[in-house]
């Protein structure tokens, strides 16, 4: 994402959309109530009778943002909401969707900006510290680009190796396959570090066979149970990638996920659940919020999003800090599974 202009006093930034996850981070960057500027295009009939044509016309619209979707596949943020201005195509009050893609420039407006909002637009307009993860054993091996929203698998393989015990000679050198796939895709999307983790000394054994000196100061060394794609977290939370992931956002997301189970099981600093968490704000004692995406979506859904926001702002003013937690993410699924919305204290909330 590139930040073009910022205004924050008027509350006005200009963006350029350079990748497709600066998608994720709009999709909680923008609110209901926001004003956003952007181009749409529309089709228009010219002419009349049988030699009519279709031509399309593009025009620059403002909108009073109402509702906010991300496709499926996170390639388009649909924005929609009331245009503010009368033009020649489109009243003044009507409803009009922009869909916000890789290349689009556009204007937001706030009426304010959160300290966590600024903190997400700065997040998003740094580097992107990609991450290829490969777990492996002498049987299977995956692989893996970390990604702003949880994982891309980029292969699954299992080699023609004999079982144990069984002397039949194997068609081809797997753990050379495996070294061969891993400096091939770390050429192609030239991630900052490559994790190499597997059971026992299988690492050590694929590291031989990656013959180019740019992948292999690249590579750390990790150790993983087994070859799945739960497993992924598990490699991620190692104490030996600590240095190396440490601007790692799925990292950071884990050990904070971690951290809450811990109070929660000691029934000391945490609390979670909406009315539980709304407490805690309320009292002051909140010092970071976490929330799921799905929680977010919910909201919007229900259109109940006004009262998150308000929470939110409440913890902003209170100089707390907010983090947006990926649902894709194992440490975002577990809090789904505690409804979404937890906190972690600054001193205990007694009953």
């Amino acid at each position: 994402m590139e930040l073009i202009h910022s205004d924050f006093k008027k509350g006005i930034v200009k963006i350029r959309i350079t990748d497709p996850e600066d998608l994720w981070y709009l999709s909680h960057l923008i609110d209901e109530g926001d004003v956003l500027t952007g181009t749409a295009t529309r089709k228009i009939k010219i002419g009349s009778g049988e030699n009519d044509t279709v031509a399309k016309k593009t025009f620059t619209i403002t909108i009073a943002v109402e509702t906010i979707d991300l496709a499926e596949k996170g390639d388009v943020l649909r924005v929609n909401g009331k245009t503010q201005e009368e033009l020649e195509l489109v009243p003044k009050g009507s409803y009009q969707a922009l869909s916000l893609e890789v290349g689009e420039e556009f204007i937001l407006e706030k009426s304010s900006w959160l300290s966590y909002q600024k903190q997400k637009l700065q997040e998003a307009t740094q580097k992107k510290y990609h991450y290829l993860l490969c777990l492996a054993d002498r049987e299977e091996a995956l692989f893996a680009l970390t990604k702003k929203s949880g994982y891309e698998i980029l292969l699954k393989v299992k080699g023609d190796v004999p079982k144990k015990g069984n002397l039949t000679e194997a068609k081809k050198d797997f753990f050379q396959e495996i070294g061969q796939s891993l400096q091939d895709y770390a050429l192609r999307y030239h991630p900052e570090q490559v994790i190499l983790a597997s059971p026992a000394f299988y690492k050590e054994e694929i590291l031989k066979k990656v013959s180019s000196l740019e992948v292999k100061k690249k590579i750390t060394l990790a150790i993983c149970s087994d070859v799945s794609e739960t497993s992924l977290d598990e490699v991620m939370k190692r104490p030996e990638l600590k240095n190396v992931l440490q601007l790692s956002r799925a990292r950071q997301e884990k050990l904070l996920i971690d951290e809450l189970l811990a109070e929660i099981s000691k029934n000391n600093l945490a609390c979670y659940g909406w009315k539980e968490t709304q407490k805690a704000v309320n009292s002051g004692a909140l010092n970071r919020l976490l929330i799921t995406e799905h929680f977010i979506q919910k909201k919007r859904k229900e259109s109940t999003y006004s009262e998150l926001d308000s929470l939110m702002k409440q913890v902003d003013a209170l100089k707390g800090e907010i983090f947006i937690i990926s649902s894709e993410h194992e440490g975002g699924r577990r809090l789904d599974g505690l409804g979404g919305i937890a906190g972690l204290l600054r001193f205990k909330i007694w009953e």
